[in-house]
């Protein structure tokens, strides 16, 4: 079953071409990794994907439905009630945490659940508790952001999107703000997840965790996607010049 599917994706900051059409697919159950050097478009593919930018041309439909469809040339996106549903559907991790500072971890985890999905309190704070409880954090409930390391904070960010029990999960660059150590901590948290069958998108500059834990693998660069399929195949035994030249660079780090 296809979760998301991007067709044609364009996306032009003033005169400048981002996404020059993008065609991204995520089926149910996958782990697809977006690769690539810094400015290929990775991000912005994402912030499109999770309606954060604009797209200037192209579809996005999540499950089969539409947040994007093209008309008359021209991105026409669905209603606002229409988009509501859409963003219920997905989850997204930051790169920089983005947890609310003077708030609790329970409450970061638990508040969107309460204001978006109308949860009431005590079922939003058992499930809080439980995906505090998956990350290891359950002990750190009632710390706030400051009292945490990044890689706690991370984990506390993973627990919050979890907690609105989305279809797919993104994840941008979540490894780009720690130190070597962390990363570790928080790479193990997505494998695990990987493991129970999350759908999940991940924007990562890590290519082993890409290469182990990917169904499927999407090399960009110059806003376009250079090479795109199975992951062994992708990262062992790229078929581009332009892949096997980016991947050769970190193989000699």
């Amino acid at each position: 079953m296809t979760l998301l599917e991007m067709k044609g994706i364009h996306k032009s900051f003033g005169d400048l071409e981002v996404l020059k059409g993008v065609d991204l697919t995520v089926e149910k159950g996958h782990v697809v990794s977006v690769i690539g050097p810094s400015g290929g478009g990775k991000s912005t593919l994402l912030r499109c994907a999770t309606l954060l930018e604009t797209v200037d041309a192209g579809s996005i439909a999540y499950s089969g439905e539409y947040a994007v469809t093209m008309e008359s040339g021209r991105a026409v996106y669905a209603s606002p009630a229409a988009l509501k549903s859409v963003r219920r559907r997905f989850g997204l991790v930051f790169q920089n945490f983005n947890l609310f500072p003077h708030w609790s971890v329970l409450r970061n985890v638990m508040d969107a659940p309460v204001s978006v999905l109308k949860l009431p309190k005590a079922e939003a704070r058992d499930r809080a508790m439980g995906f505090l409880e998956k990350m290891g954090l359950a002990d750190k409930a009632g710390a706030y952001p400051c009292q945490l390391s990044g890689g706690q904070q991370q984990r506390v960010s993973i627990a919050r999107a979890l907690a609105m029990d989305p279809e797919i999960l993104f994840f941008d660059e979540p490894t780009s703000a720690l130190d070597p150590e962390l990363t570790v901590e928080v790479l193990r948290v997505i494998r695990s997840l990987a493991e129970e069958h999350m759908t999940m998108v991940v924007v990562t500059h890590e290519m082993s965790f890409a290469a182990k834990v990917s169904d499927h693998v999407a090399f960009m660069d110059g806003g376009v996607v250079v090479e795109s399929g199975p992951a062994a195949q992708v990262i062992s035994a790229p078929t581009q010049e332009r892949t096997r030249k980016f991947l050769e660079g970190f193989n000699q780090l």
